[in-house]
């Protein structure tokens, strides 16, 4: 059992399927909010903290998340990260709850999955929009290029009560890297094709070589949808004109949400391109 130890309370003005409480303050006699209790740190045999928290996205049920601690944790005993080029600065950034990733997971929420409709994330980090669309009986395949990416999905399947899901080792730029070494993830690459391809905030590097929307033609059905939360990062234009030259139309809509004193707001858009 979780331990309600600290209550964070974030405050979204928009979009509506974000929005899951109603509470009264005397700042505002009616504000929606995201509840997030958080549990005591724990630290693993393997030397890095975590924590679980419970967030709640309409339309789902709320969500036990195991994750880091914070940005400062690391351990990499077999140098399997390094080996795959992530570095100890970018090694926490899998284990964290982003904005963007609740913002596609709210999205994947209001937007509903028929059973047995073929996602996949890409960069799923922890996965909150995969676990979404599990809850909806899609057919889901979560990839990522992080060494604990899959023990950190599978801990937090069992959390929340949920059946195994598909992991598999999602790494566009994999090409020009080498697999690391005795890891389960590194054995089981992204496969087939799927209907609906997800990802959030995956557009934080230059890719002059297209290995992103490559990696994705590759892996999209013939009528495939594909949904990018991104909060604005520059290389968002280099990125949609490589898929247009792939045949894909583009779609965006802002996702901004308004900032309130001592609470984030957000900033960003849904990219959401077809096939055909």
């Amino acid at each position: 059992m979780i331990r309600r130890s600290c209550q964070r309370l974030l405050a979204w003005q928009s979009p509506p399927h974000l929005r899951v409480k109603a509470a009264h303050t005397a700042a505002s006699p009616r504000r929606w909010l995201v509840e997030i209790n958080q549990s005591r740190p724990t630290t693993t045999m393997l030397g890095y903290r975590t924590k679980q928290e419970v967030t709640a996205i309409t339309g789902v049920d709320d969500l036990i998340i195991r994750s880091l601690f914070d940005r400062e944790q690391f351990a990499d005993p077999l140098g399997e990260a390094i080996r795959m080029g992530i570095s100890s600065a970018m090694w926490p950034l899998f284990g964290l709850v982003w904005p963007s990733g609740l913002q596609l997971a709210a999205e994947v929420a209001a937007r509903g999955l028929k059973p047995g409709e073929r996602v996949l994330e890409i960069g799923c980090g922890l996965a909150l929009a995969s676990m979404v669309a599990h809850r909806h009986g899609a057919d889901v395949t979560a990839s990522d290029c992080h060494p604990l990416a899959s023990s950190f999905l599978k801990a937090n399947l069992r959390l929340n009560g949920l059946g195994p899901m598909k992991y598999r080792h999602g790494n566009w730029g994999s090409l020009l890297l080498p697999m690391a070494r005795n890891s389960e993830s590194s054995l089981r690459t992204v496969v087939g094709s799927y209907d609906f391809i997800i990802g959030s905030d995956i557009l934080y590097e230059r890719d002059d070589e297209a290995l992103l929307s490559l990696f994705i033609q590759r892996h999209a059905s013939p009528a495939a949808e594909v949904w990018v939360v991104d909060p604005d990062r520059s290389n968002r234009a280099a990125f949609s004109r490589q898929m247009a030259d792939l045949g894909f139309s583009l779609i965006e809509r802002r996702l901004d949400c308004i900032a309130m004193p001592g609470l984030p707001g957000y900033k960003g858009r849904l990219l959401a391109y077809r096939r055909g």
